[in-house]
């Protein structure tokens, strides 16, 4: 098996990242702002802190570009929420000090280059805070390639062979895509829905209005053949949707108000390639592959289409027609 390593260690610090934010929600922490007003928890820290920890122990040399940074820590504002994180990461480290957990935080400041990782340590915060789907997401690029990507789901259930909430999802490139219960090592190999799958000729979109633009999304999937009412969920279990075939179609198509978004990779990353391992397509609105070799964003691409595969080009044609 290709990164093999690389999965293992992902895997284990995904899973422990996964535990940490289970006991936090259990508590239903308050929740800090960060400077763009989205709300971020102790959870995001100590999930970064993790995993972050994880990869430098195991790949030194390799750079991690998360999500989040300490720069808050600094803040005598922010003294209780930094015992707070340190105390949840002393549940799956011993003997760690608010030292350890703010270097390795800040591991996950890295840049860029011909081999990193990216990591979203809670994509969905929103969501985790209200009780509904977050992710955990990982993904380790190579010359601007996608190789692998693990994503845990502690909140997710889906029409799977196993009725379960919580799955992690997993992907190495060429070697298709497997899921599994958080809690059981027992991994099962998922696919796309086939055109034909009536009963899951659906489309996901966020939660979030403010995410896309769901008028202009509503009106894509229609055209594309798909006349169900929209699954709305947080964070990236939207690719888990697709890639498991509880759903054929995810569209993240630029709001309105902000015509000149560009998504951060760490918020696409792994589910790509769990989509694309499992059979389907991801692009953006204009067909272009997603280009992980420009930096922290999507600067290449606009917009992003995330399909089954078999509907991918009539979504295209309808999204040319349309804009």
């Amino acid at each position: 098996m290709a990164y093999e390593k690389e999965l293992e260690v992902g895997i284990e610090a995904v899973l422990s990242a996964a535990k940490l934010c289970q006991a936090v929600r259990k508590d239903i922490p308050d929740h800090i702002e960060k400077q763009d007003r989205s709300p971020v928890t102790v959870a995001d820290f100590g999930s970064q802190a993790i995993i972050c920890r994880a990869l430098a122990q195991a790949f030194p040399k390799d750079p991690v570009v998360g999500e989040e940074d300490a720069s808050a820590f600094n803040s005598p504002e922010m003294s209780e929420q930094v015992a707070q994180v340190t105390e949840y990461v002393k549940q799956e480290i011993a003997n760690v000090s608010t030292d350890d957990v703010t270097e390795w935080i800040n591991h996950g400041n890295g840049e860029p280059s011909e081999r990193f990782w990216t990591l979203d340590p809670i994509d969905g915060t929103k969501g985790f805070l209200r009780g509904d789907q977050y992710a955990i997401a990982l993904a380790l690029i190579e010359e601007g390639e996608i190789k692998v990507g693990i994503l845990g789901c502690p909140a997710l259930s889906l029409d799977l062979p196993f009725d379960h909430q919580g799955l992690l999802f997993v992907a190495v490139r060429g070697e298709g895509t497997k899921v599994r219960p958080l809690d059981k090592d027992e991994f099962t190999t998922v696919g796309v829905t086939s055109p034909n799958d009536e009963e899951h000729l659906r489309f996901v979109e966020s939660v979030e209005a403010a995410h896309g633009d769901q008028s202009l999304q509503s009106a894509i999937a229609q055209k594309a053949g798909i006349t169900s009412s929209s699954l709305r969920m947080d964070s990236q279990a939207k690719y888990g949707a697709v890639a498991s075939g509880s759903a054929a179609l995810y569209l993240r198509l630029p709001s309105p108000k902000q015509p000149d978004y560009r998504e951060n990779i760490w918020d696409h990353a792994a589910g790509v390639i769990v989509v694309e391992e499992a059979g389907g397509r991801t692009s953006d609105m204009y067909g272009k592959p997603l280009d992980f070799s420009a930096g922290t964003k999507l600067f290449q691409n606009r917009g992003v289409v995330v399909s089954n595969g078999s509907i991918h080009e009539p979504v295209l044609a309808a999204l040319g027609d349309a804009t």
